[in-house]
C-alpha cells in the first residue's frame, strides 16, 4: 500500500548531535507526516564531505596549522639568500621578533656579533648546501639582546634540482646546558675533594710520625741546654737547633691542619674584632712597597672558629698575596655577609657565611694551577721561597670549621682567595 507524506513545516530544522567517536556533526530534520498516522524523521550532515570530494582543510593547511602550533621550537623558513620567508610562533616565544619584524630580515641578526664577524651563518648555509644538513649548538640573540643557548638544524630545500631556501629549527637548550655546566662542575669537585682526600690520608700519616720525631728532638735540645747552660757556644748551637725544631713544628701544624687532623678550639667571635687585632701583624709580614686595604662589612653575624687558626689562614693569604707582586701593589681585605652554597653541590641548602676575601693585583695564574694550588707541597714560588702548605693550611682549616674557600685567578689580573665560614644562627 502505497504510503504518502507531508511536511509539517516549511523549512527544515537544524540539529547537533555527536558520532560515536566523539566528533561532532550537523544534520538537518525535515520532520514530515505519513499516511498511516506515523512520522518520517530524516537526518544527513551537510558538513560532511562525499566520499572522494577534497576535502576544505587540506594536508597543507593542515600541515601549517602544526607548525605554527609548536612553541618550543622556532620553525622558519628561509629564501636562497638566507632572508627569512616565514616564522612561526615557536620563533616569537623564543627570539622575541613578531613575524612582521622578521619576515625579509636576513637570519644572521640572530648571531652575535663575534659569530657574524667569523662567518659563521654563512659557513651554516654553505655546510646545508653542501653535505645535506648542518646540525651545531652556540649562543643566539634574542630581540631584546639576551644570549640564550641554541641547538640549530638547517636543513637545504631544492626544487627541481634548484636550491629555493632552507627550512631552519632553533631549539632554546640553555637550561640543559646550564645544567651540564653544573654537572661538569660537581664532577670536577668530587675528583679534586676525592684527591685530596687521599692526599690528606697520607698527608696525616706522615705528620705525626715527623711529629713523634720532632719531639725527641725537642726533648733533647731542652736536656743538652740544661746540662750546658754555661757554655755560650753549645748554648749557640741550641738555640739555633731550637729554632729549626720550631719551624719544623710549624710545618707539622701545617700539615695536620691540611689533613683535618689538627684539633680546634672554635669559640664564637666577630670576624672583623679578630681581623683588626692581627692588622699589624700582617702589616709587618709586608714589604714596605706593598699596602693592605681592609673594607670590613658592618653588622656581620659571629661565627664559630678557632681564632688562632684563622689569623694563621689569612697570614698565609696575605703572604701568597706580597709574594705574587714582587713590585709592590695592594692587598685588599674584605669581609661581607654572603648567602652561599658550597661549590659543587648544588642540591644543598643554602646558607648565610661571613665571608673574608683576600685579594692582590699580582701575576695571577692559568686554570690548570689554579686546580692544584691547595695540594700540599705543590708552589709556584721557586725553590727555597715556600713550603707548599699555606693554601693547604687555609683549606684544611675552612674544611674543619664547616666552611668552605674559592679561588678565582687570571694572568696578569691577581688572584682572590675567598673564605666562607658559617654564620651563627641567633
Amino acid at each position: 500500500m502505497p504510503v504518502r507524506f507531508r511536511p509539517r513545516a516549511p523549512y527544515p530544522t537544524l540539529s547537533c548531535y555527536r558520532y560515536v567517536a566523539g566528533r561532532g556533526f550537523m544534520f538537518s530534520s525535515p520532520p514530515c507526516s505519513i499516511s498511516d498516522g506515523g512520522r518520517l524523521k530524516m537526518q544527513s550532515d551537510p558538513m560532511r564531505k562525499p566520499v572522494g570530494e577534497p576535502s576544505d582543510f587540506s594536508d597543507d593547511a593542515q600541515f601549517r596549522l602544526l607548525v605554527q602550533s609548536v612553541t618550543d621550537y622556532a620553525i622558519y623558513m628561509l629564501d636562497a639568500e638566507g632572508c627569512v620567508s616565514n616564522w612561526n610562533a615557536g620563533g616569537v616565544r623564543i627570539k622575541g621578533y613578531q613575524g612582521g619584524e622578521i619576515i625579509g630580515q636576513h637570519f644572521s641578526r640572530f648571531y652575535t656579533p663575534e659569530d657574524r664577524d667569523a662567518g659563521e651563518p654563512e659557513r651554516g648555509l654553505r655546510a646545508a648546501r653542501e653535505q645535506g644538513k648542518y646540525e651545531k649548538e652556540g649562543w643566539r640573540l634574542r630581540k631584546d639582546g639576551s644570549l640564550f643557548r641554541a641547538s640549530v638544524v638547517i636543513d637545504p630545500i631544492w626544487q627541481d634540482g634548484k636550491l629555493v631556501g632552507y627550512a631552519k629549527v632553533t631549539r632554546d637548550i640553555t637550561e640543559r646546558y646550564e645544567a651540564e655546566l653544573r654537572l661538569e662542575e660537581a664532577r670536577r669537585v668530587l675528583a679534586q675533594s676525592q684527591k685530596i682526600e687521599a692526599v690528606g690520608k697520607l698527608t696525616l700519616g706522615l705528620a705525626h710520625d715527623f711529629n713523634n720525631l720532632l719531639t725527641v728532638i725537642v726533648n733533647s735540645l731542652d736536656l743538652i741546654g740544661t746540662r750546658h747552660a754555661g757554655d755560650p757556644r753549645t748554648s749557640k748551637l741550641v738555640d739555633g737547633a731550637a729554632r729549626a725544631a720550631d719551624r719544623g713544628a710549624l710545618l707539622t701544624r701545617q700539615l695536620l691542619s691540611f689533613a683535618r687532623g689538627q684539633h680546634l678550639a672554635p669559640e664564637p667571635h666577630d670576624i672583623n674584632q679578630l681581623l683588626s687585632r692581627s692588622e699589624a701583624l700582617y702589616r709587618r709580614a709586608c714589604d714596605t712597597h706593598i699596602t693592605i686595604d681592609f673594607q670590613l662589612g658592618q653588622d656581620l653575624p659571629t661565627v664559630l672558629v678557632d681564632s688562632g687558626q684563622f689569623e694563621a689562614a689569612i697570614l698565609n693569604l696575605v703572604v701568597n698575596a706580597r709574594d705574587a707582586m714582587p713590585e709592590g701593589g695592594t692587598i685588599s681585605i674584605c669581609t661581607d655577609l654572603h648567602h652561599c652554597v658550597p661549590p659543587g653541590e648544588p642540591g644543598q641548602t643554602a646558607f648565610d657565611c661571613v665571608r673574608v676575601r683576600v685579594a692582590d693585583a699580582g701575576c695571577g695564574m692559568e686554570q690548570a694551577l689554579l686546580e692544584r694550588v691547595i695540594e700540599p707541597f705543590f708552589t709556584t714560588k721557586g725553590v727555597g721561597k715556600g713550603s707548599g702548605l699555606g693554601l693547604s693550611q687555609v683549606y684544611g682549616f675552612a674544611t674543619q670549621s664547616n666552611g668552605f674557600i674559592t679561588l678565582e685567578s687570571k694572568p696578569g689580573l691577581g688572584t682572590r682567595v675567598s673564605l666562607h665560614l658559617p654564620a651563627m644562627v641567633a
